[in-house]
């Protein structure tokens, strides 16, 4: 079968300036997966986001993996994901730069991550490099590590906790008397 060069009413003459990230419709804070789209020359992505009802979140690069609701990913290993987002159970190990779960999401296993973000359910051993952040409907529980937290008040966090991570200097390392000497 003979395709033609409009096939799925693709314009070969549009620039590739004219892509832009547009979320999908929200289902709550800090959801929707961006996608691209094309837009007419001459629309701002501005005019885009307005009509979209939100501002364009910064594009996701990488890979990313959605789990989605009545999904059960279970006894993996997550490996090569920038992104996971889990809306419905996921027990694995991973590590991966950007982890959202879903108010209707958990998280059971071991995970090394650079920013998460927590609506749902985690349980198990979770280091957070940068930054953990608990919003109220969110839970976890276990061995916690983490660079910076923020709670939302009614957020949960309970188990062993410990600021700070491996790959992070801590305070009072050996690395201050050495700047104190230096700065004789």
């Amino acid at each position: 079968m003979a395709m033609s060069p409009n096939f799925f009413n693709k314009r070969e003459t549009e620039p590739a300036t004219a892509r832009h990230v547009v979320p999908l419709p929200a289902q709550g804070a800090g959801y929707g997966a961006p996608t691209t789209t094309t837009q007419p020359p001459g629309t701002s992505s501005a005019v885009t986001a307005a009509s979209a009802g939100a501002s364009a979140p910064a594009p996701v690069v990488g890979s990313k993996l959605i789990v989605g609701p009545n999904i059960k990913l279970k006894g993996v290993e997550i490996t090569d994901c920038d992104t996971l987002v889990v809306e419905g159970l996921v027990e694995a190990t991973m590590d991966s730069r950007v982890m959202e779960i879903a108010e209707q999401g958990s998280f059971k296993g071991s995970a090394e991550i650079d920013i998460a973000e927590i609506h749902g359910q985690f349980d198990g051993n979770l280091t957070v490099r940068q930054k953990l952040v608990i919003y109220a409907t969110g839970k976890v529980t276990g061995k916690i590590c983490y660079g910076k937290v923020v709670i939302e008040e009614g957020g949960q966090l309970t188990g062993d906790i410990q600021f700070g991570t491996a790959r992070s200097p801590r305070a009072g390392s050996a690395d201050k008397p050495v700047l104190a000497v230096a700065g004789r």
